[in-house]
């Protein structure tokens, strides 16, 4: 509530601030894009090229979920031509896109459909978890979501239209292929359980048949119960699993305790919601993501 609070004071006092100011943002001629966080600022550079500028709002290695803006993040949300975002999954960016009627922003949670996590009932609250926003380590989705940005910025640009369908459909293709690396590498595996730190890889495991035990629930700071940690120990003997899996975020102390518990080992399993290293991209991650898998999973 008080972070809604700082946004709606903040937003009014740098749109007062910038009055006049719209004209610096195209003095390059590019595009002025806002993305909200790393896959969404993959898909608009891609699909934008060199006719945009995309600025992510949460800063390499930081946690997205709970980013809060600068002034400075909010003027370039103000003088965007597009603010690309997931909405719910960070509130702070909502708000200040929904108070700047200028922003033409678009939500892509509308160009697929958002689905509930496998979140442990006793920390979920009720029976089917929250709602799963990482939608992008489905290929396929995020091939959905690139073609419609694709749309978005050709109403922004109508004297680019064709070229940013052309980029959405180059990008659409390679995604169609990341999609078919992961169903022949995980079509035979020893085994189909996915033990990671917590629900963050819902869409993945479900396009490719996998079981995901989540360790805690969507929320990443969230601390598992006795009882949670001791039901998925139990279920990790009964399932055989060889490998933990934790993630670039968040500490890996959790995961590793369960690891040791059960004689396993620990691996990182991206949810690629932000880059640590800044020669990776969404693309080198993912298949670093099957490589990992195939390994944990027995995946002839």
């Amino acid at each position: 509530m008080m972070r809604r609070l700082l946004v709606s004071l903040l937003v009014p006092a740098v749109l007062a601030g910038l009055s006049g100011c719209a004209t610096q943002a195209n003095a390059d001629g590019k595009l002025p894009i806002v993305a909200a966080f790393y896959p969404l600022q993959f898909v608009s550079e891609r699909i934008g090229g060199d006719l945009v500028t995309v600025t992510n709002l949460t800063k390499p290695g930081a946690e997205p979920h709970d980013v809060e803006l600068s002034p400075h993040q909010v003027a370039r949300i103000v003088d965007a031509k597009v603010a690309v975002h997931l909405r719910g999954f960070q509130p702070a960016v909502d708000d200040a896109i929904e108070q700047n009627a200028k922003t033409r922003g678009y939500d892509v949670s509308s160009a697929v459909t958002l689905e509930h996590a496998d979140e442990p009932a006793e920390e979920s609250g009720h029976e089917h978890g929250a709602t799963d926003p990482h939608v992008w380590l489905d290929p396929t989705r995020l091939a959905a979501i690139g073609d419609a940005v694709a749309e978005r910025l050709a109403a922004a640009d109508p004297a680019h239209a064709t070229d940013y369908r052309t980029r959405a459909a180059g990008l659409h293709q390679q995604l169609t292929e990341l999609d078919g690396e992961y169903t022949a590498a995980l079509t035979t595996c020893q085994r189909r359980e996915l033990v990671t730190s917590h629900t963050a890889f819902h869409y993945l495991a479900e396009r490719y048949h996998l079981t995901q035990v989540g360790i805690t629930g969507v929320d990443p700071e969230a601390e598992p119960s006795p009882r949670r940690l001791a039901g998925v120990a139990a279920d990790a003997r009964a399932h055989g699993t060889t490998t933990i899996f934790f993630e670039t975020l968040v500490s890996p102390k959790v995961a590793e305790t369960i690891a040791r518990e059960v004689g396993a080992k620990t691996a990182v399993l991206d949810p690629l919601e932000g880059l640590t290293d800044p020669d990776a991209d969404y693309f080198s991650v993912m298949r670093a993501n099957l490589a990992s898998l195939t390994t944990a999973l027995g995946c002839s």
